[in-house]
């Protein structure tokens, strides 16, 4: 008895056997449920059953093998290629403080900050606190719902048009002309959370995310409503990205729910880029006025 529901976890999470709404959220709970997996090995060891305490071995590796990678960091500090630092952050329907904002801005110093749940007013209040200033170009669908959303940079940048079928919120994509090399494609990504009848939609829109490219080099920063224990995310990886945070051993840091009576439990914001690109360091933060944590990540564009 309890062994069977850890063995059926790790059976769905290795073979990406989630299906339906609740299945689905309940997978964002793996890590939980490896941590969990270690009990029943104990109960089984005592009680002497020996098929029982095998399952149960198996069970908690196959579990552990999943999750305790992403805590290894395999970051490469001083790689070739273009440095580019990437910060993206859900502001929950425009809501985040724009002086913590503007704070994190300035501390971090990214090229690209991607933006969602962007609204016009907020986009106003952020450059009233010197946003236009610190990121002068900018490609923005910001709406009153959200469905906001905005890429900002320090560089030129060009909408990209028709790269891609967004599906759920706005997902705008744009060229920022990097110095000192190719310019680079970055897409705000933000589809539907996978509840009741969207999950079809979630996963559409995760499956229609383009893959990695040669060239441009192209890098995907938002709020996936995805962990990297749903079959849909690691799909997307595998046509040809890396997770940041996993590259840097930072990938079991929760970033949502923030600034809530509970604190943060599931991994759901990401950037992802290129397989190729080097990791230098991933960091997370709290922004007063969201739910969601930012995240920063330093990386190294493949050469050519």
């Amino acid at each position: 008895m309890a062994v069977t529901p850890f063995a059926a976890w790790a059976v769905a999470r290795v073979a990406g056997l989630e299906r339906g709404s609740f299945a689905t959220q309940l997978m964002t709970a793996t890590p939980f449920a490896a941590a969990g997996s270690l009990v029943p090995v104990l109960l089984a060891a005592f009680s002497r059953n020996r098929v029982a305490t095998a399952v149960a071995l198996v069970t908690a590796t196959a579990l552990g093998l999943s999750v305790l990678p992403r805590a290894v960091g395999t970051a490469n500090a001083a790689p070739g290629g273009r440095p580019l630092k990437v910060l993206t952050i859900n502001l929950l329907f425009g809501k985040a403080d724009p002086a913590a904002v503007l704070d994190l801005v300035r501390r971090l110093d990214p090229d690209v900050l991607s933006a969602q749940e962007l609204t016009p007013g907020a986009v106003q209040d952020f450059d009233a606190a010197g946003l236009d200033r610190l990121m002068p170009y900018r490609h923005l669908e910001a709406v009153w719902s959200a469905g906001g959303a905005g890429i900002f940079a320090k560089y030129p940048m060009t909408p990209v048009r028709d790269l891609f079928q967004a599906i759920g919120h706005n997902m705008p994509a744009a060229e920022v002309a990097l110095p000192g090399g190719a310019p680079i494609q970055v897409v705000n990504v933000h589809p539907f959370p996978p509840l009741g009848t969207q999950v079809q939609e979630w996963t559409a829109a995760l499956d229609a995310l383009p893959p990695a490219a040669k060239a441009p080099v192209r890098v995907l920063a938002g709020d996936f409503n995805a962990s990297l224990d749903h079959a849909a995310l690691r799909r997307l990886l595998a046509r040809g990205y890396a997770d940041a945070a996993d590259r840097a051993g930072q990938g079991l840091i929760p970033t949502w729910p923030a600034n809530r009576g509970v604190p943060p439990i599931i991994t759901i914001d990401h950037v992802l880029v290129d397989e190729r690109a080097g990791v230098r360091a991933v960091s997370v933060h709290t922004v007063p006025g969201t739910d969601h944590r930012a995240v920063f990540a330093e990386l190294y564009l493949p050469a050519g």
